[in-house]
């Protein structure tokens, strides 16, 4: 039975790979992702036989782009089996062009007189002239942004949470290159949003020199890997990237522990030998946190790190409980900071108390929980308590893993949620802080709805007049929401 046979070398002309396919094509094996230079060819190139005399088909072109493989290039065969025609092409330098690939001019085998050297230099140059038009910026972590979602979901909710994904990798330091939405009757099972569409995205993904795709949902192990086996892009999801950011932002022995439980258990049943997409040899986005010198360190080393960081996060929690029962017999009122992330609450807790809590315009700059004194006229005073931003579809390893911490807003006399009322989406930011107080059984604790940030109001929204306006940046209308908590609580007798 005839079969074709391909070879894969490197620049030095060495044979790194023999391959033997069937009579129509052959099957290229698990290359290593990591490229030896900052160059967007990987340094291998593919010559295959064709049996018949046809050209290069899609799917070797597909390969090509995909694997940003030098060039690659297949010979056909005369009846009586010698080389005939050879037939090649490398990747479009241009990341405007509308076509990812070149094909070379079809060439008798007995004419070959050209230095693949000399035009492989000279396609790299091409692919430095068009780098250097990227400002420097955002030559790092460039990404696509890939949102699927259910046929009937209204057209606010995607453009809130694709606006949501976007502040994530911004907070992330990911540089979003542009974003694909897809609507879906039910998700692919294997690649999400299809193979043919997510070919697509891949070509442009390589002309764009992009290193991520970050999809809007969080994908099955099976899922991810699939996705990262079928292109040189490493793939995340939605929890990954929140995980990445709150490894990056923990600063506390608790909440380090936290965010480290929350990864193991996420990545235990992500491991895998041949699984680029989730090694943590080579950093970078998504590889922070426990596993950051190798992660292939077995399930049953894994399970006996997340006994380890239960039995100490139970030994915190009981610290915790017992610094709680001190203050209760202090007769002190406890009042908790909530809201939606990036709503401005360490801000006003550094406002109202002149601390110098962390406070950033970034998504979960701030995870540990922080706790100052204030004090009112007459002897009084209250702790006043700043915790984790919540946001929508928070991963559930981490609403587990920070369960602790938020149980205490359960010993809270009095809520204080912070609405960052300059954001367009405000209004699902409340029902998502709603939601979750709800979940956490705090919706019976009495609550102030703020409204922060009026001094960069639209004029567009309208807040209803009773409600408590501040900006805690600018301290406006911080006496008016002092007195309504001294009210609220000393007229509950709480004294």
């Amino acid at each position: 039975m005839y079969r074709q046979l391909g070879i894969i070398l490197n620049r030095s002309g060495e044979i790194v790979h023999v391959v033997l396919g069937d009579s129509k094509s052959i099957e290229i094996p698990h290359l290593e992702r990591t490229r030896s230079t900052s160059n967007r060819l990987r340094g291998l190139r593919l010559i295959h036989t064709h049996l018949f005399d046809e050209g290069l088909s899609e799917e070797d072109l597909t390969d090509l782009v995909l694997l940003r493989l030098d060039s690659i290039s297949a010979v056909t065969i005369d009846d009586e089996g010698f080389p005939k025609f050879l037939y090649s092409a490398h990747i479009n330098p241009d990341p405007e062009a509308e076509i990812p690939w070149i094909l070379q001019e079809k060439k008798h085998f007995s004419q070959l007189q050209f230095d693949f050297s000399e035009v492989l230099y000279a396609l790299e140059d091409e692919f430095n002239k068009h780098a250097t038009k990227i400002v420097n910026f955002q030559r790092e972590n460039r990404a696509f942004v890939l949102g699927v979602y259910k046929q009937n979901t209204p057209q606010r909710s995607i453009d809130f949470s694709i606006s949501e994904i976007k502040e994530l990798c911004k907070t992330a330091d990911i540089f979003v290159v542009g974003d694909f939405i897809q609507k879906r009757q039910s998700l692919d099972p294997t690649t999400v949003m299809g193979k043919g569409k997510l070919k697509e995205i891949l070509l442009k993904a390589v002309q764009k020199n992009i290193e991520l795709l970050v999809f809007d949902l969080e994908l099955t192990p099976s899922q991810a890997k699939k996705i990262s086996d079928y292109c040189d892009v490493k793939v995340i999801d939605r929890t990954q990237l929140i995980l990445d950011i709150f490894a990056r932002n923990a600063k506390s022995r608790d909440g380090k522990f936290q965010v480290e439980l929350a990864q193991l258990k996420y990545l235990k049943g992500r491991l895998s030998e041949l699984d680029d997409n989730m090694s943590r040899l080579t950093g970078g986005i998504g590889g922070r946190g426990p596993g950051e010198t190798k992660l292939e360190i077995g399930k049953r080393r894994v399970e006996d790190r997340i006994n380890r960081l239960e039995k100490e996060l139970k030994q915190l929690k009981k610290r915790r409980e017992l610094n709680r029962k001190r203050r209760n017999k202090n007769l002190i009122p406890v009042v908790a900071i909530v809201g939606y992330t990036n709503a401005g609450k360490s801000t006003l807790l550094n406002s109202l108390t002149n601390s110098e809590v962390i406070a950033e315009n970034k998504l979960f700059a701030t995870l540990d929980p922080t706790t100052r004194r204030i004090r009112f006229p007459e002897e009084r005073e209250i702790i006043l308590s700043d915790t984790v931003g919540f946001i929508q579809d928070l991963p559930p390893e981490l609403t587990n893993a920070f369960k602790a911490t938020l149980e205490e807003l359960g010993d809270s006399d009095l809520l204080l949620h912070v609405i960052d009322a300059s954001n367009p989406n405000y209004l699902e930011h409340i029902k998502s802080v709603e939601k979750i107080l709800f979940e956490l059984n705090l919706s019976n604790i009495n609550r102030i709805q703020i409204y922060n940030k009026i001094d960069i109001l639209n004029e567009n929204v309208i807040i209803p007049e009773n409600e408590i306006k501040i900006s805690s940046l600018n301290k406006t209308g911080l006496d008016d929401l002092l007195n309504l908590i001294e009210t609220t609580l000393w007229n509950a007798k709480l004294q």
